[in-house]
């Protein structure tokens, strides 16, 4: 079996209005992960449409990948919640998902992390 596929992670995930994912980011990295990876995405809160000529826009959001060991991953998500401001209504939404097996995550082995 694969030594990564042995290994114990979570991965964070963190929906932020666009613009923000730099501070999860890097905030992710001062707590110890090794990185993140963001994609846009599009926000279907109901709060936040636009009526216009009859259509709906929502707002695009990004959303944030961070990959930690579970030794770390509250550290990591704590920082994220503090540091981000995700505890006010309408700054984002963070929350940690087991992952049963994850590969291609070599940099994180050769790292003790």
């Amino acid at each position: 079996m694969n030594e990564a596929l042995q290994r114990n992670h979570s991965v964070i995930i963190t929906i932020v209005k666009k613009g923000k994912a730099k501070k999860v980011c890097e905030t992710a990295k001062k707590a110890g992960a090794e990185g993140g990876t963001t994609i846009i995405s599009k926000g279907t809160s109901v709060k936040e449409f636009q009526k216009i000529f009859g259509l709906f826009l929502d707002e695009e959001r990004e959303v944030v990948f961070t990959v930690v060991k579970h030794e770390i991953e509250d550290i990591v998500f704590n920082e994220i919640i503090n540091k981000c401001k995700l505890n006010k209504p309408g700054s984002g939404i963070t929350f940690i998902i087991d992952l049963k097996k994850v590969d291609g995550i070599v940099h994180l082995l050769k790292g003790g992390l």
